[in-house]
């Protein structure tokens, strides 16, 4: 298994972990029940461990692919940049999460705040999470880019009217 491969395999788990993570939380919330708060703050904490995973090992997946047709450096960088900032975020929520554990474990006065805190800030990586996955997308999935050309098979069936 190569680098890009790696990458292509771990990189799932934090977005859509993140977003199982924000569902149970909210239930948690819902049903004001400690032990379904404790299970979204293992799996966002899980997702976040996931993100290091992802982001270790997309440089070698770069390495891979930036030379490859119809790829580039550009469309890279840009995957790489809206990463980094996702990155942020989802160690922030597993920090938050880690601490929301600990509060719910202990029956900390300050509890509610941190899962307040987390939800807040998983919310947030959610919505960075499908830019950092669409820009992952387009890197080999050309017919996915907003910008694609017309393909040339495309455009010769259109005049042969």
């Amino acid at each position: 298994m190569n680098d890009a491969h790696l990458h292509m395999v771990v990189n799932h788990f934090p977005l859509i972990g993140g977003i199982f993570g924000i569902a149970i939380l909210v239930v948690g919330f819902g049903f004001k029940n400690e032990i379904i708060k404790r299970v979204a703050y293992v799996v966002l904490l899980t997702s976040s461990l996931f993100t290091f995973a992802s982001m270790f090992t997309g440089e070698g997946a770069e390495e891979l692919v930036e030379e490859l047709p119809n790829v580039g450096h550009q469309i890279i960088h840009e995957h790489e940049e809206i990463a980094e900032k996702f990155a942020l975020l989802m160690y922030a929520t597993g920090l938050f999460s880690l601490a929301g554990l600990f509060a719910s474990l202990k029956n900390k006065s300050w509890n509610q705040i941190v899962a307040v805190c987390t939800l807040v800030c998983a919310v947030g990586s959610a919505v960075v999470a499908k830019t950092v996955g669409t820009s992952g997308g387009e890197i080999r999935h050309t017919e996915i880019r907003a910008n694609q050309a017309t393909t040339p098979a495309i455009e010769s069936e259109e005049h042969d009217d």
